[in-house]
C-alpha cells in the first residue's frame, strides 16, 4: 500500500498548473464545476438542458450496449490542457467509465445550440480541433451521426 501523495501547503510552488488547477476542481470547487482556458466555472443544468439531453440519449441507446459505450454526464479531462468538461450528455466506453474521471478525444461531438435550435456534428478530432464540420441542421432536419453510431438523430423535440 502506498502513502497518500503529499499536497503542498504553499501552492506558489507547484510548478504544473494543470495538475494545480484539477486538483483544486477536484477537491476544493466542487463535482459541479469545469474548467474553461483555465477559468474555474460552476455548472448547473437546466430542465431544457435535461430534456434535450434525455432526447440524444434515447435515440442512441440501442446503439450504446451494442458498442460497449455508456452515457452520462460524468466529468471529462483534456489530457495535456488545463480544461475540465462536464457535458450535458457524454458517450464514453464502459471500461472509461468506470474510472473517476474520463481523459477523451472525442471521436464525435454533437453541439446543440438551443439558442440558435441548431446542431452541428464535429467528428476526426485532430490536436487543434476537429477536421470535419457538419453543420448547423436547423432543429427539425435529421442529423446524420458518423461511425460508430451511424443513425439518423431526430432533432424535432430538442
Amino acid at each position: 500500500m502506498s502513502a497518500a501523495p503529499r499536497l503542498p501547503s504553499d501552492y506558489s510552488t507547484v510548478t504544473d498548473p494543470e495538475r494545480a488547477l484539477k486538483y483544486a476542481i477536484q477537491h476544493v470547487a466542487g463535482d459541479r464545476a469545469e474548467i474553461i482556458e483555465g477559468v474555474i466555472t460552476p455548472v448547473s443544468t437546466t430542465w431544457a438542458h435535461e430534456s434535450a439531453a434525455e432526447v440524444v440519449r434515447r435515440q442512441l441507446t440501442a446503439r450504446l450496449e451494442a458498442l460497449g459505450l455508456v452515457s452520462g454526464a460524468g466529468s471529462l479531462d483534456l489530457p495535456g490542457s488545463e480544461n475540465r468538461f462536464i457535458p450535458d450528455l457524454a458517450v464514453v466506453p464502459a471500461d472509461l467509465a468506470a474510472k473517476t474521471e474520463g481523459q477523451y478525444g472525442a471521436p464525435i461531438h454533437l453541439l446543440v445550440d438551443r439558442r440558435h435550435r441548431a446542431c452541428t456534428v464535429f467528428s476526426e478530432p485532430t490536436r487543434l480541433g476537429y477536421a470535419v464540420e457538419d453543420g448547423p441542421h436547423a432543429f427539425g432536419v435529421p442529423v446524420r451521426l458518423p461511425a460508430p453510431f451511424e443513425l439518423d438523430l431526430d432533432t424535432s423535440r430538442l
